[in-house]
């Protein structure tokens, strides 16, 4: 009877002491940085009887002691120092990203919308002007019907040397060349263009001879023509004096002519300057 009775209270004791013990062990840590209360992870250690830490003894029948062992938790390092080394490793990241502009993305889709729209323009601009050249090329009749392209410059060759070749004791026939071979605004170009010759040539006795050394036609679409005139002029004054003798020029001009009654005709004159 007093084994049993004995058995028992060591039994209360156990209890007890294994009660002590979880309730020191399972009190929350108070955090050293924040202040908050964290749970202690010991009173599952406590529970089970295993890990390292303070331990609690309760004697037993033979004067033994019976250790209840609760693991300590070592207290979590400060937060502070994780953010401080968060915004560390954050700010070499915020750096390398200001080295490029804001707009450095939309540049680069402004430039190729810009590379994209020249090509276009590039490739209508080509197709334009082969276009312009085949159309051109298809109306010039300069360039296909050679013996309308002679005609031209025959006829423009006569013209220009009976026009710019005058003489002093005969102005009559130049004033009628004048009159047969010149039309629309080529008539008051010529007349200024030949009123300091006739001014001069009596006083002078001038005489003023154009010989027509080449000539090329630029263009023939229908009756009307572009030619380009290369000519000579020789300037020889018979009067006495500082002014006696002979002078000579070279002369390029255009002329545009036209097709009327059957014979080409100057419609105007384009001395390029």
């Amino acid at each position: 009877m007093s084994t049993t009775r004995h058995l028992i209270n060591r039994q209360r004791r156990l209890a007890a002491a294994s009660a002590a013990a979880t309730e020191r062990t399972v009190r929350p840590a108070r955090d050293r940085t924040d202040g908050t209360d964290r749970p202690d992870r010991t009173a599952a250690g406590a529970g089970s009887g295993t890990g390292s830490g303070a331990a609690e003894r309760a004697p037993g029948r033979s004067g033994r002691t019976v250790t209840a062992t609760a693991t300590a938790v070592r207290p979590r390092r400060p937060a502070a120092r994780t953010e401080t080394a968060g915004k560390d490793e954050a700010a070499p990241r915020r750096t390398a990203s200001l080295r490029l502009p804001a707009r450095f993305p939309l540049t680069i889709a402004v430039l190729a919308l810009l590379t994209v729209l020249l090509g276009g323009f590039a490739a209508w601009a080509a197709g334009k002007a082969s276009a312009l050249h085949d159309g051109s090329a298809t109306s010039n009749t300069a360039l296909t019907d050679n013996a309308r392209t002679a005609e031209v410059k025959g006829q423009i060759a006569q013209d220009v040397n009976s026009v710019f070749s005058y003489d002093y004791t005969d102005t009559a026939r130049t004033d009628t060349a004048a009159k047969k071979v010149l039309t629309g605004k080529a008539v008051q170009q010529y007349a200024t263009m030949i009123a300091q010759v006739k001014a001069a040539a009596p006083k002078q006795k001038l005489v003023l001879t154009t010989t027509v050394t080449d000539t090329g036609v630029e263009m023939i679409s229908g009756d009307r023509a572009r030619v380009l005139v290369y000519a000579d002029q020789a300037n020889t004054s018979t009067a006495k004096g500082a002014n006696a003798g002979s002078a000579y020029s070279a002369a390029m001009f255009a002329v545009d002519a036209v097709r009327q009654a059957g014979s080409w005709k100057i419609a105007s004159i384009d001395t390029f300057s």
